[in-house]
């Protein structure tokens, strides 16, 4: 299988190549020519596959110019009951006719490690087949999560540096904690002063800057991206939805064919994307909950046709949403205007030149078809939160609770009780001050006591602290420098021990 850019102005690429790129060369995202198609009895044969086995399955459709056994080797590598425990994407019942797909069980605790914990091998893998012999500069933006699942898959692997920009002001204690305590020799950290918007604009600046490329190439170096910009981050998310959707049929919550609908926090809307790929190739899916806290750039978008970025970002507690440009938007409209990569080429520039654009009416309506978009505010997810666990006794994470509360909104507005799927997409041990504060035991407690926190979680609730949490509290801080989004190009060749000479 071949790849393309969705801006139409690079060549078709193999499937290792997109990998190793991460970005094309013309600023737009790597994209299948075609999507296969899985039949019912197929989907349903992944219940009797292991995680890895299934994940494996479905790559094999996407990465072609790998072998079945690469493939099943990077899994396998992966998703090791050492790294993720019994089941790295458990469905939980929750509710009558809502389910918690838990994926928040590898090394960081957040989903990203589903797919920051294959990307690593497959990149290895893709550096011996195009035939390179330069090391590969992983760049990575995060709005917290992407980082530290970006640094734990890459730390020490041969033959890579892996960077990661995060805003100073704009992660959670934990989110924070967890990056600037990263150890391995290949391991930089950096904070800016700036939202996730600068730190994800300057990469890609970064991506598109040839002079840059050319500079890097003359000391053996080459970027590519840990970001669900790149293909290789992307596709291992699709296998969540199907093994899910296999899982719920075998656990007798749904009938064979049945249509469910996935409600998920979305931010970036890579994690989203994949399940809407998910549904093209054949998944039963009747709708998506796009589920947004107060940064409801998608929200609007969704029900209105409109992408206006052209707005203050707000500070949340949940902060690996708090984003404005949804760089895999762009993906979905490519695919939803049938490939037409000059309109999609056009709304881009328009985003990047006034900071907004107008999708055609047709395409808003099948945006709309496909999508239903809620966003959910502050008081509302802590009360969500504490609403969850009264009902329940089970404990959501701040980004869980968005999409929880979102599927509400869906189920009061459409009368509809289709089987939902709610993604949970990190552990509430990441932020357990604003779990406490849902649950109304967060008394003489603030941001800056997260190991406090922690214990007084684990007390009200009973659920264990995660061994990630504990460790961290007595690791020493490796990475403490704060940078202006400006100087990311300077910091990038200091890293790279580049002499200033070549700056």
């Amino acid at each position: 299988m071949l790849f393309v850019s969705t801006r139409g102005q690079v060549g078709k690429v193999s499937s290792a190549h997109a990998i190793k790129e991460g970005l094309a060369g013309d600023g737009g995202l790597f994209v299948p020519q075609s999507f296969p198609s899985l039949s019912l009895e197929q989907i349903l044969s992944l219940n009797t596959l292991s995680y890895e086995q299934c994940a494996a399955t479905i790559l094999n459709y996407f990465l072609t110019d790998y072998s079945p056994a690469e493939l099943a080797e990077c899994a396998t590598a992966a998703y090791s009951p050492l790294k993720f425990g019994k089941n790295p994407a458990p469905l939980c019942k929750v509710g009558d006719r809502t389910d918690v797909l838990e994926l928040w069980h590898g090394p960081t605790l957040a989903f990203k490690d589903i797919a920051l914990q294959i990307l690593p091998h497959l990149m290895t893998k893709a550096q011996n087949k195009t035939g390179t012999d330069t090391k590969i500069v992983i760049l990575a933006a995060t709005s917290g999560d992407t980082g530290k699942a970006a640094l734990e898959g890459f730390a020490d692997v041969p033959g890579t540096e892996i960077i990661v920009f995060y805003p100073e002001d704009g992660v959670s204690p934990v989110q924070k904690l967890q990056m600037v305590t990263q150890q391995g020799g290949n391991t930089k950290v950096f904070g800016i002063h700036g939202n996730f918007d600068d730190a994800q604009r300057g990469v890609k600046e970064i991506f598109g800057d040839t002079g840059l490329a050319a500079e890097l190439k003359d000391f053996g170096w080459e970027f590519s991206s840990a970001n669900s910009i790149n293909w290789g981050r992307l596709v291992p998310q699709i296998t969540y939805y199907f093994k899910s959707y296999a899982d719920a049929v075998a656990n007798g919550r749904i009938e064979p064919g049945e249509k469910v609908i996935f409600a998920v926090p979305t931010g970036n809307f890579g994690d989203i994307l994949a399940g809407y790929y998910a549904k093209k190739m054949g998944l039963p899916v009747k709708r998506f909950i796009c589920a947004s806290n107060s940064n409801n750039v998608l929200t609007d978008f969704i029900n209105t046709g409109v992408y206006n970025k052209l707005r203050e970002l707000n500070k949340t507690v949940s902060p690996s949403m708090d984003i404005l440009v949804s760089s895999n938007l762009e993906r979905l409209l490519f695919d939803l205007t049938d490939n037409n990569s000059a309109q999609v080429a056009e709304w881009m520039t328009q985003l990047n030149t006034a900071g907004q654009y107008k999708v055609t009416s047709d395409v808003a309506e099948r945006v709309r078809d496909l999508f239903f978009a809620a966003w959910v505010d502050e008081m509302e997810t802590k009360e969500t939160i504490g609403r969850v666990y009264n009902d329940f006794e089970y404990v959501v994470d701040p980004h869980t609770a968005v999409a929880w509360r979102a599927a509400q909104k869906y189920r009061l507005l459409s009368s509809d009780d289709s089987y939902i799927i709610v993604l949970s997409t990190a552990s509430p041990y990441k932020f357990c001050q604003t779990v406490l504060e849902g649950l109304g035991k967060a008394e003489g407690l603030d941001e800056s006591q997260p190991f406090e926190a922690a214990r007084r979680l684990t007390e009200e609730t009973g659920l264990p602290i995660p061994h990630q949490i504990t460790e961290m509290e007595h690791k020493p801080v490796l990475h403490n420098e704060v940078i202006g989004a400006g100087e990311m190009v300077a910091n990038i060749k200091k890293t790279l021990e580049i002499p200033v000479e070549n700056s």
